[in-house]
C-alpha cells in the first residue's frame, strides 16, 4: 500500500510515536517562523528556555501585523524582535518587507521540509509542497531550542481537482467550494491533500491561496504536490537548488475524498459572519457596496494583483466604494512600480497600502457603520474589520475588482475581459530588508521596551479545582472574541495584564471584572472552541485571570493545545446536552483531579444545582504531565 505525500514527509521527519491515526506523534521541524503580533512572546518563551542559538535549518521573525505606530509600543515590540532574533540566529524580515506567508513562499519555502509558525495561516506553505502547520508561540519556541513538535497523526483528504477553471473564476473559488462543503469544523486533526489532473493548471500563488485559507476548515495543515509548476517557480525565485520533487504514490489511501470540477466551478462568496457560509456570487448579484479590500496572506501575490490591475485599467471606481489594495510583498509592489500595474491600481482610485496584513487583522480600513466591504481576505467573524455592524463578504480578486468598478456586488464570469497572465521567468530579487542573525559568540544586546511584560504562568494543578462558571458562550467563539485583536489592542501583545482586561469582552463585557474578583473559575463553550488565529494570547490573558479549565463541546485544534500548554485543562461534555445544565455563576468543584485527569474522565460537580457532569479531557500522557505542572515552562523547569 502506498503512501500520502503527507505521510511521506511525516516519515521523513518522526522522532517520537508511530504513524497510527488517532495517535500521538511527534516531527523534527526544519524552519519556523513569527510575526510581531505573536512573536514576543515566542521570543520571551524562547529566552526562558536559556538556548543561546536556534537548532532549526533556517528561523524567521517577520514584522507584518503591528505596523500603526501611533505610540512607542510596536516599534518597541520591532526593536526586541530584532534584537533578539539577531542574538539567537534568526533571520529579520523587517516592516515592509512583506506578510510572512507570501515573504516565506516566495524566499524561503522549501519543498518536502517541515514549517512550524506562530500564525494559524503558516499552512500557505503547503503550497509549494511544505508540511507547514500553524501553532501556539510556545510551541514555536519549544521547536527553535531544537524539540519536537506534537500533532495527532492526522486523517489525509484527498482533495480531487478535474478540469480547469474559465476565467473570471479563481482559486479563492476552489477553496470556498471546500469550505462548503466540509464546514468550518470539518478539517480538525485531518490534512487536506489536492490531487487530480486540476493541480496541474494551478499556480504557486493559486495553490498557496488555497492551502492559506484551509486553515478556516480547522485542518492541521493542507499540501500541494511539489512537480514541474513548483519548479519553474523556485527558479523564478532564483531558488531552483530548493526544487525536489514530491507527490503521493499511485496507490496510496485516503480516509476522505472531496471531489471539485473545475470546469463548472462559479465565484462564490463567503456571507457573514462565517468563511463557510458559502453561496454563489450570482445568487447576491447587485447588493449595494461601501468598501472592498484586497490583499492579505491569502491573495496578494503578484498574480492576485496584475489580473485586479488588468480589470482595472482605465476604469474608475464606483463613486460611493473605496478601493483598498495591499500587495503581499515587497517584492510583488516592486514589480507592480516596474511593470505599470501599479499605476493602473492608482489611476481607477485604488489606495495602496503597506505591505502588510492591515485591515485584514483590523489594522485600520475598518467599514462604516453597517457597511458591506467585500474583501480577499480569509475570515469574516463578526467585529473583526474594526466595525461590530458591518457585513464582511469574502471572495476572489476578480470578484472583487469588477464589484468595486460597478458600486455593487458582481459576477466576473463573462463580464470582466481577463489577459492571458503569465507568471513571470525571473522574480524581481531583493532581500536587503531581511537582516541575517550575528555570527555565532557574537555579542548582542536585547532591547525591551517598558510594555513587554513578562509571560503568566499557571499554578501546579491542585488536588481540588473549583470556581464559577464565569460565563457560558455559544458554538464557533473564536480566538477574535476570546482576545481581541483591534488597531487599539495590538500595540499591548506584549502585555498581558493590560490585555487581561478585554479578555472575552465581545461575549461578555463584565467577564475580566467577574474573573478577577472571583480568583478565576471556569469558562463554559459550544462546539469548535477557539476557532481562529493561532494567537496564544486567547490562553495567556485567561491565565492571568486565574481560569482554571475551559468546559466545552469540542475545540479547535490549535487552541486546545494553547491551553494545554499553559496549564488550562481542556475539557469536553460527555453528554453535550449537560452544557445546557450550566448556567452562569453556578459553583463548579473537581475533586480528586489529579486522579482524574490521569483516568481521562473528570466529575464535575456542580455544587449549585446539586449536578454531577462526566467530562472528558483527550490528553497524551505528555500533556497530562504538562497540566500537572501548570504548563510547559513549568514542566521544563523542573527537569521532569
Amino acid at each position: 500500500m502506498g503512501l500520502t505525500l503527507t505521510e511521506k514527509i511525516i516519515k521523513d521527519h518522526l522522532v517520537v510515536g508511530e504513524m497510527v491515526k488517532g495517535t500521538e506523534i511527534g516531527i523534527r521541524i526544519d524552519q519556523t517562523l513569527t510575526q510581531d503580533s505573536t512573536g514576543t512572546m515566542a521570543y520571551m518563551q524562547l529566552e526562558a528556555m536559556e538556548v543561546p542559538r536556534v537548532k532549526t535549518k533556517r528561523s524567521l521573525a517577520y514584522i507584518d501585523h503591528n505596523m500603526l505606530q501611533e505610540g512607542p509600543e510596536n516599534m518597541d515590540d520591532h526593536r526586541y524582535i530584532q534584537s533578539v532574533a539577531k542574538k539567537h540566529g534568526v533571520y529579520f524580515s523587517k516592516p515592509g518587507n512583506g506578510i510572512c506567508h507570501q515573504v516565506e513562499i516566495e524566499r524561503f519555502g522549501v519543498p518536502g521540509q517541515t514549517l512550524l509558525g506562530s500564525d494559524s495561516h503558516t499552512p500557505t506553505g503547503g503550497g509549494i509542497g511544505m508540511l507547514a502547520i500553524g501553532a501556539g508561540g510556545l510551541d514555536v519556541a519549544v521547536a527553535m531550542a531544537g524539540g519536537e513538535y506534537y500533532i495527532t497523526m492526522p486523517e489525509i483528504v484527498k482533495v480531487e481537482l478535474t478540469g480547469r477553471l474559465r476565467k473570471g473564476v479563481s482559486s479563492k473559488d476552489i477553496i470556498l467550494e471546500v469550505l462548503r462543503q466540509c464546514t468550518v469544523k470539518g478539517g480538525v486533526n485531518k490534512v487536506f491533500e489536492y490531487t487530480g489532473d486540476g493541480v496541474d493548471t494551478l499556480t504557486v500563488p493559486e495553490r498557496a491561496t488555497i492551502t492559506n485559507m484551509g486553515a478556516e476548515l480547522g485542518a492541521t495543515t493542507s499540501v500541494f504536490p511539489s512537480d514541474a509548476m513548483t519548479e519553474a517557480f523556485l527558479k523564478a525565485q532564483n531558488r531552483a537548488e530548493d526544487f525536489v520533487a514530491l507527490a503521493a504514490d499511485a496507490d496510496a489511501v485516503y480516509d476522505q475524498v472531496v471531489k471539485v470540477d473545475l470546469n463548472t466551478l462559479e465565484p462564490l462568496t463567503a456571507c457573514p459572519h462565517s468563511p463557510d457560509k458559502v453561496v454563489k456570487v450570482s445568487e447576491l448579484e447587485g447588493l449595494k457596496i461601501n468598501q472592498v479590500a484586497i490583499g492579505s496572506c491569502t491573495n496578494s501575490s503578484w498574480l492576485d494583483l496584475m489580473k485586479v490591475a488588468a480589470i482595472l485599467k482605465g476604469k474608475t471606481i464606483a463613486e460611493d466604494v473605496q478601493l483598498v489594495i495591499a500587495p503581499g510583498s515587497k517584492q510583488v509592489l516592486t514589480m507592480l512600480a516596474e511593470n505599470g500595474a501599479l499605476a493602473d491600481l492608482l489611476g481607477a482610485g485604488a489606495r495602496i497600502l503597506e505591505c502588510g496584513c492591515g485591515p485584514c487583522i483590523g489594522m485600520g480600513q475598518a467599514p462604516c457603520t453597517d457597511g458591506v466591504s467585500l474583501r480577499t481576505f480569509n475570515r469574516n467573524f463578526k467585529g473583526r474589520s474594526g466595525t461590530v455592524s458591518a457585513d464582511v463578504y469574502l471572495l476572489s480578486p476578480e470578484t472583487a475588482a469588477i464589484s468595486a468598478v460597478e458600486g455593487v456586488l458582481t459576477n466576473p464570469l463573462g463580464k470582466v475581459e481577463l489577459p492571458d497572465i503569465e507568471m513571470p521567468k525571473a522574480f524581481r530579487i531583493n532581500d536587503n530588508a531581511v537582516i541575517p542573525p550575528a555570527a555565532e559568540g557574537e555579542a548582542v544586546e536585547v532591547i525591551k521596551g517598558p510594555n513587554i511584560k513578562p509571560f503568566p504562568l499557571a499554578n501546579p494543578l491542585a488536588d481540588q479545582v473549583e470556581g464559577k462558571a464565569l460565563i457560558v458562550v455559544e458554538d464557533n467563539i473564536t480566538t477574535d472574541h476570546i482576545m481581541p485583536s483591534n488597531a487599539k489592542l495590538l500595540p499591548y501583545r506584549s502585555n498581558i495584564p493590560y490585555l487581561s482586561d478585554y479578555c472575552l469582552t465581545p461575549c461578555d463585557p463584565d467577564f475580566p471584572k467577574r474573573a478577577k474578583e472571583n480568583g478565576g473559575g471556569f469558562i463554559v463553550g459550544g462546539q469548535n472552541y477557539g476557532q481562529g488565529s493561532s494567537r496564544e494570547h486567547a490562553a495567556l490573558a485567561p491565565v492571568y485571570l486565574g481560569i482554571k479549565g475551559v468546559i466545552a463541546k469540542s475545540f479547535a485544534r490549535i487552541h486546545k493545545n494553547n491551553l494545554i500548554n499553559n496549564g488550562i485543562l481542556p475539557m469536553t461534555f460527555e453528554n453535550p446536552e449537560d452544557y445546557d445544565k450550566i448556567t452562569l455563576g453556578d459553583d463548579l468543584v473537581i475533586e480528586d483531579a489529579k486522579a482524574q485527569l490521569e483516568k481521562g474522565k473528570i466529575l464535575l460537580k456542580n455544587t449549585t444545582k446539586n449536578e454531577t457532569y462526566t467530562l472528558d479531557i483527550d490528553v497524551s500522557e505528555r500533556q497530562k504531565k504538562m497540566l500537572l505542572a501548570g504548563g510547559l515552562i513549568n514542566l521544563m523547569r523542573s527537569g521532569k
